[in-house]
């Protein structure tokens, strides 16, 4: 959420910064909204002065044995009461109007994010790796996948719906290695790790942005809870209306969850194979950061999800987003992309955005630093994928496969798969 009295105070540069961004935002129904808000502060405001004034005045009459004056100064009095009761509710109203609309608006994008209207405008940082050349024709894990006996679309859709996924046999254990591998990595890189629940409430996500906004695209109960679709959610939400210490920054935590989305905005995208399902497993990472490193800190979020895939020695590029393409409460956004050979290019296999103060002035997160300034300020919050689970063992798949059809387990994946080095079909 974007402070509103700064956004009153530069609604022009805002409304320039968000550009095609900010969609059908109604920057000329805020300032009408804010200006009735305002209007109601001062009417409140002269009200009680005129009420303190007069209670002032009602002893003074009283003393004077002025009863008669006293008397119709009680009467005003009252009346003053009855008004400030009534412009409090409007205000109460007004104010509610204004932060709803706050609730919408998308993050400013920071300077150095690339100005674009979509993906086609994103820029290339760098890459790591080779993608792997074949001496035969590459299978897609849609067909090589089941072929194995590790992936069962079939009985994903009888057990649910489409676009669920039963894993099987080595399926389950690659799923479950790279879980264990990525966790063990980021907390030895520092990340202290979180079981959270996979259901959330309304004001959780509020605070992270999903709501109002992408409403459509959560699973919910009728009892008001959502399933979650990322950890980012509640580790973020872990610091809800809490003061932080900032000798304790950047914080930085990491949580494995199964993820959720009902994807109502991604028809027809992706519809084969394991890239876009309803449910998926990802490791999630989170900071908490000043403003003055949160930058640092992004960059430092994105080395370590690369570090993964770095580990497991597959080929991935890295992009910064343009204004135009990036998700609703980033700042500024970096994807990694892995190579896969069913698409014959990169495919998202991770986001990593700074999302500088807009979550944490939703969700109430602060610090203090005595000895450099006074009171409390918002933290800047990052998340970021590392990584998405389902995503990485499509990967694995698709790049470690073998002329046979059988599959090399990464080396560094192999411990937690009891020393197994190859996958491959069930015999029959």
């Amino acid at each position: 959420m974007l402070d509103g009295r700064y956004l009153r105070d530069n609604l022009e540069a805002v409304r320039a910064a968000l550009g095609a961004r900010a969609g059908g935002w109604e920057f000329d129904r805020f300032v009408q909204l804010d200006d009735e808000r305002r209007r109601l502060i001062s009417e409140v405001e002269s009200r009680q002065a005129e009420r303190n004034e007069t209670a002032k005045r009602i002893g003074e009459l009283m003393k004077a044995g002025q009863r008669d004056e006293a008397e119709a100064a009680k009467e005003r009095a009252r009346v003053i009461n009855d008004e400030i009761a009534s412009l409090d509710g409007s205000l109460a109203q007004a104010e509610a109007d204004v932060r709803e609309m706050l609730l919408t608006i998308p993050n400013v994008p920071d300077a150095s994010v690339p100005v674009g209207a979509d993906e086609n405008d994103n820029v290339e940082t760098h890459r790591w790796g080779t993608p792997p050349e074949f001496g035969f024709e590459p299978q897609a894990h849609w067909d090589l996948g089941p072929a194995l006996g590790a992936i069962d679309f079939e009985r994903g859709v009888k057990l649910a719906k489409s676009r669920f996924v039963v894993l099987g046999r080595d399926g389950a254990r690659l799923n479950r290695a790279l879980i264990n591998f990525m966790l063990d990595t980021h907390g030895s890189r520092g990340y202290r790790e979180w079981s959270v629940p996979t259901m959330a409430n309304a004001d959780t996500l509020l605070g992270t942005g999903q709501l109002p906004k992408f409403a459509d695209d959560l699973f919910h109960t009728d009892e008001g809870l959502y399933l979650i679709p990322t950890a980012e959610v509640q580790l973020t939400n872990l610091h809800r209306d809490e003061v932080l210490e900032a000798a304790e920054l950047p914080l930085r935590y990491c949580a494995y969850t199964p993820c959720f989305r009902e994807e109502a905005g991604a028809a027809g995208r992706d519809t084969r194979g394991m890239i876009r399902v309803h449910q998926f497993d990802k490791v999630e990472l989170v900071k908490f950061a000043t403003p003055e490193t949160s930058m640092d800190a992004l960059d430092g979020m994105v080395a370590d999800a690369e570090f993964i895939l770095q580990q497991l020695g597959i080929a991935h590029r890295t992009i910064v987003l343009c204004t135009g393409d990036m998700g609703f409460g980033a700042a500024k956004t970096y994807d990694i992309e892995v190579w896969l050979p069913s698409y014959g290019g990169y495919k998202e296999i991770s986001s990593c955005s700074n999302c500088t103060d807009f979550q944490a002035r939703r969700a109430n997160i602060k610090y203090r630093s005595p000895g450099e300034f006074k009171g409390s300020r918002f933290v800047h919050t990052l998340n970021g994928s590392g990584l998405a689970v389902g995503r990485t063992l499509v990967a694995v798949l698709e790049n470690y496969q073998q002329a046979d059809g059988s599959v090399v387990v990464p080396e560094v994946l192999r411990p937690y798969m009891g020393g197994q080095d190859v996958i491959r079909a069930e015999a029959r």
